[in-house]
């Protein structure tokens, strides 16, 4: 009722409006200054003038390349505040239960197997040469790269510039042997970066990677590609950003060579805990094979196996233990999950890779 009442005053002015001019409009004061945009935090970023020029003197004598132009090159380099974020937040330090999920699921198994149908022949050249299932090699691509889909968006130069140079220190002087050798390692991989931009013509600073520096389709550090990519279609390149044939075999080389992958060897297997079996101590990332299934299973702890399966009791093993969905899972590890820590030391990596490996084949790799 209050709306209808109002109804003809509105019609009284409307009509006003249109039979007299327009009055001119008065002056307007101008409108204020819009505020200054907020400053993205700045960069935690220390005097690292003397590590620099030290870089380049030493990157300049070990590969031939002249100092001048790594000056040039890292000139061109940004510190980026995003990648130290990225760096300190890593998906492997989520427990099992949710990392999981964002490798074992549909969309990523059923690319998966689109990817291995569309390109068995030449995953299949690999693994004859090489020995290493392709479905291993799809599953490394799968959870790499979503199957070439994100292959990072970082320039190369920055994440390891920003990494060698201006990652933050704890100041803790027990965190300061860890810190240490990360910064070697950030430093030699950016070294390793411009003898490689050297040794296949490369104009390093327009590649494109993640935010640890990892680069193409399998994402290899600077120093992986060097010694591990191979030219697997004969054309005289290692092509790791563009050429399948060149990432199948380079993937599976780097298997072969440095993680020692034995062909038609075990992973892992689900393992059943008796009620009085004591917790198994096994701590860290790193996977030492110094049990077998016949020492485990004296401990309390039992591989299980599809009906077709048959495993060395003497083989070496271990025992890792994952924080699952229902509880703790007991998994019986072997040589060739080792293999897979040498891609990422990650035991929740290596799990993952193996588990999506066995979907894109149509096996179930967890019959508990």
């Amino acid at each position: 009722m209050i709306r209808r009442a109002l109804l003809p005053s509105f019609a009284a002015l409307a009509l006003a409006a249109c039979a007299v001019p327009p009055p001119k409009p008065l002056p307007q004061p101008a409108p204020p200054p819009a505020p200054a945009p907020t400053p993205e935090p700045a960069p935690h970023i220390r005097d690292f003038s003397i590590a620099r020029a030290e870089f380049v003197r030493s990157t300049a004598q070990r590969f031939a390349i002249p100092a001048a132009q790594i000056e040039a090159v890292l000139a061109k380099a940004q510190i980026r505040e995003p990648i130290i974020n990225a760096m300190s937040r890593p998906a492997e330090a989520k427990p099992w239960r949710d990392y999981r999920p964002i490798f074992i699921q549909p969309k990523r198994i059923d690319g998966g197997r689109a990817f291995l149908a569309a390109n068995r022949e030449a995953l299949q050249r690999a693994e004859d040469k090489y020995g290493v299932p392709k479905e291993i090699v799809t599953a490394i691509l799968g959870v790499e790269t979503s199957y070439g889909g994100n292959k990072g968006s970082y320039p190369v130069i920055d994440a390891l510039y920003t990494l060698a140079f201006a990652y933050p220190r704890s100041g803790d002087p027990a965190k300061a042997e860890r810190e240490n050798k990360r910064e070697a390692f950030f430093r030699d991989e950016l070294a390793q970066l411009f003898a490689l931009g050297k040794e296949e013509g490369f104009d390093i600073a327009t590649l494109k990677g993640s935010y640890a520096g990892a680069m193409g389709w399998g994402q290899f550090m600077p120093s992986s590609y060097r010694d591990y990519a191979v030219d697997g279609d004969g054309d005289g390149k290692r092509d790791l950003f563009n050429d399948l044939d060149d990432v199948f075999a380079s993937v599976a080389n780097y298997f072969a060579k440095k993680g020692g992958w034995q062909a038609n060897g075990p992973v892992m297997a689900r393992a059943t805990r008796d009620a009085s079996a004591a917790d198994f101590a096994n701590p860290g990332n790193a996977v030492t094979l110094d049990q077998s299934i016949a020492s485990l299973s004296a401990l309390g702890y039992r591989a299980t196996y599809a009906d077709n399966v048959r495993i060395d009791g003497r083989m070496p093993a271990t025992l890792i233990t994952l924080d699952g969905a229902a509880g703790p899972e007991y998994w019986i590890v072997y040589n060739n999950f080792k293999a897979i820590t040498t891609y990422n030391i990650s035991r929740l990596y290596a799990s993952a890779v193996y588990q999506l490996a066995e979907r894109i084949a149509g096996r179930d790799p967890d019959p508990a």
